[in-house]
């Protein structure tokens, strides 16, 4: 890993740094506040276009790479920089532009087309980034690049599993690709696979510099498993380098709060049990192929959601009978379940869903999954039985609270969400 100071002496003292190396001084530019401020000090100060232009980068100041990096002669340092420049500020035509350009420089051709791929699937344009791939798909044997960028792809298609498998196999390749490790411990975190993915960031956080990222999404599932020093020494490793770092703070905030409550542990426990049976897929059980196609249909998934579905909702679905009905029944009276058993049992004191000016029905019925929210507050949606917006706008602050390890930086993440739909959270009167 390249140290700051060798990072300084190669951007500005030396020949125009590889591609690898750009990469590496990105990271130890980004360690650390103070090794931030010293690379715009230096920037500042110097004459070399390229290196100023390439510093302004790496400290996230785009515009003013761009303006910089427009003035120094053409190389595929420019004109990667400048792709890189313009995506963070979301042109991403000048940016794939530009990443056509450095890949003129065959020495670094791949990691270009790489990067344009990368560039197309961020503006969403998927079939674009799928041909700029297939070009090279005779280098899925040896690129650990290729697979990363495939893997980032079908996880945007939602191929979820190919996924995971691009990024293992990106690992195979180069057991040193950050990235590939990054992505595939987020995917095992967001399937419950808790365990391998604490290994994945503890490997990604023994490399050098540290990655912040992996450091505070270890920190959340460290606390989630009740590890509240383990979880701290994870935010206060981040608050060394980065002393206002405002998520790290809120963490820090959080998990303290998490150390000294009390709630009561039988009750917790009789509540997840009631929760993973909620949670049974309706394709663990054995169904008729016209009732599973009919459930399917209806978006009904799991046992949880049979329990806010009524014989009538079922009934009034075209083919499906008595015969299917009865299926069902069987299944729920196993686990002593009944159908519309969730929407019998509100607890006292419920109130209904507000109705909420100007807000469009299709807005409000939108997945809680299209907010994109982080672990930790996907998790505290599911505990809460929370599925659309409008479920999540019907709730108080202090319901979110209450919730075990959802803490105000989840709480800030969902308003700031909400806000973007123009919605809020329920305020008692």
């Amino acid at each position: 890993m390249v140290s700051l100071i060798q990072a300084d002496a190669e951007l500005f003292e030396k020949d125009a740094p590889s591609i690898e190396a750009m990469k590496q001084m990105w990271l130890s530019a980004n360690s650390s506040e103070r090794a931030r401020t010293a690379l715009l000090e230096k920037a500042r100060n110097s004459k070399n276009t390229l290196a100023c232009g390439l510093a302004y980068l790496f400290c996230g100041q785009s515009s003013q790479a761009v303006s910089v990096l427009e003035k120094a002669a053409d190389s595929v340092q420019k004109y990667m920089g400048l792709g890189y420049a313009y995506r963070q500020l979301h042109e991403y035509e000048k940016a794939a532009a530009a990443f056509d350009k450095a890949a003129g420089y065959q020495t670094d051709a791949m990691t270009a087309a790489m990067e344009k791929a990368a560039t197309y699937r961020m503006a969403g344009e998927l079939e674009k980034a799928a041909q700029t791939l297939s070009a090279f798909s005779q280098m899925e044997n040896i690129s650990a690049k290729y697979h990363f960028q495939m893997g980032k792809l079908m996880d945007a298609q939602g191929d979820y599993e190919k996924a995971m498998q691009h990024y293992q196999t990106a690992l195979e390749l180069d057991p040193a690709h950050g990235e590939a490790r990054f992505a595939l411990a987020y995917a095992c975190d967001l399937r419950g696979d808790e365990e391998t993915a604490i290994r994945l960031y503890q490997e990604l956080i023994a490399q050098q510099p540290t990655h912040v990222n992996a450091l505070l999404n270890l920190a959340v599932l460290y606390e989630d498993a009740g590890r509240y020093d383990q979880a701290l020494q994870c935010v206060e490793a981040v608050l060394r380098s980065h002393p206002n770092h405002p998520k790290a703070l809120l963490f820090q905030k959080d998990i303290a709060s998490s150390k000294v409550m009390v709630y009561d542990e039988e009750r917790e426990k009789r509540k997840d049990r009631q929760n993973k049976i909620l949670e049974i897929p309706i394709s663990d059980f054995e169904l008729s192929v016209r009732s599973r196609n009919c459930l399917k249909k209806m978006n009904i998934e799991t046992l949880g959601d049979l329990l806010r579905t009524t014989e009538a909702d079922l009934l009034s679905y075209k083919n499906f009978g008595e015969t299917s009905l009865m299926e069902i029944k069987r299944i729920l009276e196993s686990k002593g379940l009944r159908l519309g058993m969730a929407l019998e049992e509100k607890p006292a004191g419920a109130v209904e869903p507000p109705v909420v000016p100007g807000a469009s029905p299709e807005i409000l019925s939108k997945s809680v999954d299209e907010l994109e929210l982080s672990v930790r507050a996907r998790r505290a949606m599911t505990r809460l039985g929370v599925k659309t917006l409008l479920d999540l706008i019907g709730k108080t602050e202090a319901e979110l609270l209450g919730c075990k390890n959802f803490g105000m930086t989840s709480l800030n993440e969902v308003k700031e969400k909400l806000s973007k739909y123009g919605l809020s959270l329920r305020k008692l009167e």
